[in-house]
């Protein structure tokens, strides 16, 4: 591989295996060096976000999970499985507030409703530059399209992400549920 344009991370939450292949078979044509975590518990997770297990130089972050109104949706271990401290059920604002660390970074969540507004102020106190996410529920063919188009226009078209986020948005009356948050520096 010659030198990548861009590392990114995809982060795949339970059951989002098929369009997360779909995503990495993608980005790595267009020349990104793509590093996949494969998420099993909540620790996996916070590994990822709090920087522990994060390869350097990674320049974008994308979860690539289902979600709720406005969390991460997470495996569901039986109680005796999880260690201590380790958060159970749904990974929304509180955990994020509680173990990211990604200075820099921008997110793309690429779930339902992982463009609420409370999960995207989270992500930016963490230091988050950028976020984005849907508000609303898409349809899983919607969500891919979004995100590889959003890469295309980055990687291909070498459009900055706000630029490549309106062109993402404007493929489909359905993408309007798109959301970019950016942190605003004081």
């Amino acid at each position: 591989m010659s030198k990548p344009v861009m590392q990114v991370a995809l982060v795949v939450g339970p059951d989002c295996d098929m369009e997360s292949q779909a995503v990495r078979a993608a980005l790595e044509y267009f020349g990104v060096r793509v590093f996949t975590y494969w998420i099993g518990r909540p620790n996996d997770l916070i590994s990822v976000l709090s920087g522990d297990d994060l390869y350097e130089g990674t320049d974008m972050m994308l979860l690539n999970f289902h979600g709720d109104e406005g969390s991460l949706i997470m495996p569901e271990l039986g109680e005796e499985v999880y260690e201590e401290d380790e958060p159970g059920g749904g990974f929304g604002p509180g955990e994020i507030k509680r173990f990211a660390k990604l200075d820099g970074k921008t997110v793309i969540a690429n779930g339902c409703s992982l463009g609420d507004p409370a999960l995207a102020d989270a992500f930016l106190e963490r230091g988050c530059r950028m976020y984005i996410g849907p508000d609303d529920y898409p349809d899983g063919n919607d969500a891919l399209m979004f995100v590889l188009r959003l890469f295309y226009e980055i990687v291909q078209q070498g459009r900055d992400v706000k630029e490549a986020f309106a062109q993402a948005v404007a493929m489909s009356g359905e993408l309007s549920m798109y959301r970019l948050y950016e942190r605003q520096e004081s």
